[in-house]
């Protein structure tokens, strides 16, 4: 499948940090390349273009580090989950950049672990999210259980669009992205998600006939 586009497209922001989660995004990475975003893999604070390690054992070398990145110059952040969400605060700079994402009303989208480390930031408190279960979320001791939606990925599109899922959901990821920043609509984003997410060969038909297969 391929699809392509002339448009000139700010990039979208993948960030990579050690033990990141390799699967969670590429649902979502590789249907936006095909659709004309640079993906542009953003390291730790301070980053010197030092090598980050997946947790499936990739080898990443970032091509930007996390303090040059600017909200008005990307078209979306994305923040994949990784054990180290959970084990340290060595990526907390990730959350609070995602804050400056979101308050210069440019898109992020938090899959996994990240939703916690949105929940630790206060990003999730007056926000509709969701993530792997609610006690998840629960035990960072945030503000935001009455906004938990127990569903596949959640878009709130307050004050600034924030999309989350849970580790189970990476084509569901996708599909809200894809939404999002209208890479595919309406009958075209649903065939995508039922060809991925259900195997339905038929929607392969309807995806061809758009010209998006």
């Amino acid at each position: 499948m391929s699809s392509s586009t002339g448009t000139t497209r700010k990039p979208v922001y993948l960030a990579v940090y050690d033990t990141y989660a390799d699967w969670e995004t590429g649902h979502a990475t590789a249907y936006l390349a095909r659709a004309g975003y640079e993906i542009r893999t953003v390291g730790p604070v301070g980053g010197d273009a030092r090598s980050v390690r997946s947790i499936g054992g990739l080898s990443v070398r970032p091509d930007i580090a996390l303090d040059d990145v600017r909200p008005e110059d990307g078209a979306l952040l994305i923040l994949p989950g990784a054990d180290l969400w959970d084990t340290s605060d060595d990526l907390a700079p990730f959350a609070r950049k995602a804050r400056e994402f979101l308050d210069a009303g440019v898109p992020v989208a938090a899959i996994c672990g990240a939703t916690a480390g949105l929940a630790r930031e206060g990003l999730l408190d007056d926000r509709a999210h969701t993530s792997a279960v609610s006690f998840y979320l629960a035990a960072t001791g945030y503000g935001g259980g009455e906004r938990y939606v127990d569903t596949d990925a959640v878009t709130d599109t307050g004050d600034g669009t924030l999309i989350t899922a849970g580790p189970t959901e990476p084509v569901a990821f996708a599909r809200e992205i894809f939404r999002v920043l209208g890479v595919y609509e309406g009958e075209v984003l649903d065939a995508w998600y039922r060809l991925f997410h259900d195997s339905d060969a038929e929607a392969y038909a309807v995806l061809e006939k758009a010209g998006a297969a």
